[in-house]
């Protein structure tokens, strides 16, 4: 019992929002966003002022607090304060780790752990699960896709390629969990959605694809390991090793990762691929866009320079 105790003294209090908030009333879920996303103001206020700005009682916020695991609101903001110190100290660590290091070495030394995380990732790559979102992506009648904060990019370059291979690809731009609905409302069971997250995990991220799940839409997590919050609502997991080197997130295997989706997703539809690029080429050099200042990268077939690996049983 001791032992438990002790083990969930540890959880850090991000973690614990992330653990309980499935099962959180709406107003709880509303407090859980809001500190999620703007932690470093909420670590400043006082439960009424928390109350305020998220625009529930007082009351309710101490209840929150109790029920997340602790004894009062005071007790829930010291860990707070403590979760943004260790936040803040992470740029004292670079210090530890690089400070008598040449330059080159901190170079040696990060190219060398994104390579391992890349190797974490292969091997313990869901085959399976690959092959589900792959065709998931192709019958979707609108893809959503999500990706907040540093995940932003992924989205981005996630979003940029499904536009040449088919229609119909929605990318969520919001600062707000309301924007994000407002850009989603439409989503149904003919649908999919792919929510992308690390740690610190995005609850923006996380409440829209518990929307697309409750509209029976196809839920699609590009996420760090089966712990992650982000697999609560998806059917389908995508797990790429992202530690944190210092204060920067590594996503060199989250984006190798979206990359072999991408490559896949064109082997499955090299036709539809090679005509919309057609078609932008011919757009491009009717509107004199790029000003013919690009290589011309369409053959007759669309060359993918990767050698294909057979993967059996979910492996490699």
């Amino acid at each position: 019992m001791e032992e438990e105790s002790k083990k969930a003294e540890n959880i850090d209090v991000i973690s614990k929002i992330n653990e309980k908030y499935p099962k959180m009333s709406k107003s709880h879920k509303a407090i859980a966003a809001y500190i999620t996303d703007h932690y470093e103001q909420a670590v400043f206020m006082t439960a009424a002022k928390l109350g305020e700005t998220v625009g529930i009682s007082e009351s309710t916020v101490v209840r929150f607090a109790a029920g997340i695991g602790y004894e009062g609101y005071p007790e829930f903001q010291e860990a707070l304060e403590e979760w943004v110190k260790d936040k803040l100290n992470s740029v004292q660590k670079i210090g530890v780790k690089y400070g008598r290091s040449t330059q080159s070495e901190v170079l040696t030394s990060v190219l060398k752990a994104d390579i391992e995380k890349l190797q974490d990732t292969i091997d313990n790559l869901d085959g399976a699960s690959f092959e589900i979102a792959v065709d998931t992506i192709l019958e979707a009648h609108t893809v959503y896709i999500v990706g907040i904060r540093s995940c932003e990019p992924l989205a981005d370059f996630l979003h940029f390629y499904l536009n040449m291979i088919r229609g119909n690809v929605v990318l969520l731009r919001t600062t707000s969990a309301s924007e994000m609905f407002e850009q989603m409302i439409r989503i149904g069971e003919k649908d999919a959605i792919v929510g992308i997250s690390f740690p610190r995990y995005s609850m923006r991220t996380l409440k829209a694809m518990e929307f697309a799940n409750d509209r029976n839409a196809k839920v699609i997590a590009i996420t760090d390991s089966v712990h992650s919050p982000m697999n609560l609502y998806s059917s389908c997991n995508l797990f790429a090793r992202s530690d944190m080197v210092s204060i920067v997130d590594s996503l060199v295997a989250p984006l190798s990762l979206i990359n072999a989706l991408v490559v896949a997703l064109c082997l499955k539809r090299p036709e539809d691929v090679k005509k919309n690029l057609e078609m932008l080429e011919e757009a491009w050099n009717n509107y004199q866009i790029y000003l013919n200042d690009e290589i011309n990268f369409i053959d007759e077939v669309p060359m993918l320079d990767y050698p294909l690996v057979k993967i059996e049983n979910g492996k490699i």
